[in-house]
């Protein structure tokens, strides 16, 4: 069955950007000139996608209004003329992406309980999921390279690099087993693992592409680390039973929920900005001349 369908979990409090997600979604800090989350939709629709649920809680309408037309603004760029044009097209664009529509967590009950909210969207098809803490910039888009393993093997798609092991009791950790070049058979993993319980140090990093059984799967998973339902325990049946596959993805991964992440973002994208590009690398040069 081919994948149309895409979730974009982005109800999460931001607590590591503090204090600028007080008042704004952390989804919405800029990368250059676009907000992160719009890379990540971009990502999705170049992946084949055309329908996304945004999942979002309370404070979080500024992502709804980016996606939405903005007439005010339309029609005084339109007076501007072939000046403005290219500003004018960019803006409309934003709202053609794709049909995206938006739902509330209610509770912060985790990144289950988020995809789950998404139950009645997805139905019975398979479907992708892309972290909204996760750009990754990449020729080849990240999440077509699990739609195609999909395609491949019909099962569920993990979207995975290699972390240290410093960071590891971070993030996920999967057993393994190699197919071919960058694809692999999964069939464990578990969920910010304590140092005797790390399986490897390939770890989910943001995206993946789930068959709609995970909902059934996700009814009946306990609060797990950090007392909330977590994704990576319900994936875990998954691995254990059907197995999954895991794709070592292409792409530049930056984690917008980290301080750390959203510079080097901005830094690296404006390097290659057409606008911007020449004028911030000479800035970037002269600066480090002073370090």
């Amino acid at each position: 069955m081919k994948i149309t369908k895409a979730v974009i979990p982005a109800a999460g409090l931001g607590t590591r950007v503090l204090p600028v997600s007080k008042s704004m979604p952390k989804e919405m800090l800029p990368i250059v000139d676009k907000p992160a989350i719009q890379y990540i939709v971009e990502e999705a629709v170049h992946s084949g996608i055309t329908d996304i649920l945004i999942i979002t809680n309370r404070g979080k309408g500024l992502i709804e209004d980016h996606f939405d037309r903005a007439p005010e603004l339309e029609a005084h760029l339109a007076k501007g003329g072939d000046e403005k044009k290219a500003a004018l097209n960019s803006i409309v664009e934003i709202s053609r992406l794709a049909n995206i529509y938006f739902v509330r967590q209610k509770e912060t009950r985790g990144l289950g309980h988020a995809v789950n909210c998404a139950r009645s969207f997805i139905g019975d098809e398979p479907f992708a999921v892309l972290y909204g803490d996760d750009v990754i910039i990449g020729k080849d888009p990240a999440c077509g390279q699990l739609i195609r393993a999909y395609e491949e093997f019909g099962k569920g798609v993990l979207g995975v690099n290699q972390v240290s092991p410093e960071v590891i009791g971070r993030y996920s950790s999967l057993k393994v087993e190699p197919i071919r070049d960058r694809l692999f058979r999964c069939t464990d993993m578990v969920e910010k693992p304590s140092p005797d319980k790390v399986f490897s140090y390939y770890s989910i990093l943001g995206r993946c592409v789930l068959p709609p059984e995970i909902f059934d799967i996700l009814d009946r998973t306990p609060p797990g680390s950090g007392g909330e339902i977590q994704l990576t325990d319900a994936m875990r049946v998954l691995a254990q039973t059907v197995g999954m596959t895991a794709v070592e993805f292409t792409g530049k991964r930056y984690d917008m929920g980290n301080k750390l992440g959203i510079l080097q973002a901005t830094v690296e994208v404006a390097l290659e900005h057409p606008e911007v590009g020449e004028g911030f690398r000479k800035y970037i040069k002269d600066i480090a001349g002073t370090l």
